[in-house]
């Protein structure tokens, strides 16, 4: 007769293991859900500088009259829908990695800025905002006497 070696954190490793597994799957589920649905979120960038935050949102191929903009108490939206091209009858797509659909970023500002003096640019697919800081936002310089 053989002897066994026994371990007692084997059940615990595998449960371990299967518990991993479910979080991965879901995970990578979620991530790609948004796209299978149709929805995507365009890539941003926040900057802030002494007088203003600046946001510059990428909207390639995308008509600026098929962005809206607005704010809700401290929640700045952009909302709109990058339309797909037309089919292309008798072809074949050999790949199509293009993402099409409905679009929604929300970003929530800080209580230190004059939201009626937002200004808007878009120019070549990169929509830009200028959301100016309030007055009592601004560093202020103290002289020393």
């Amino acid at each position: 007769m053989s002897l066994i070696h026994w371990d007692p954190f084997a059940e615990i490793r595998e449960i371990q293991e299967a518990v991993n597994k479910l979080f991965d799957d879901s995970v990578s589920r979620r991530k790609g859900n948004k796209k299978e649905l149709g929805f995507w979120e365009p890539a941003i960038d926040v900057i802030e500088t002494k007088d203003d935050y600046r946001i510059k949102a990428e909207f390639p191929g995308i008509p600026k009259e098929d962005i809206e903009i607005s704010i809700s108490g401290d929640v700045l939206t952009i909302k709109g829908e990058k339309k797909k091209d037309e089919e292309i009858k008798d072809a074949n797509y050999y790949r199509r990695e293009r993402v099409y659909g409905l679009y929604q970023r929300q970003l929530v500002l800080p209580k230190d800025v004059d939201t009626e003096k937002i200004k808007a640019n878009y120019k070549d697919g990169v929509l830009e905002l200028i959301i100016p800081k309030g007055e009592e936002a601004k560093p202020k310089k103290i002289k020393i006497e």
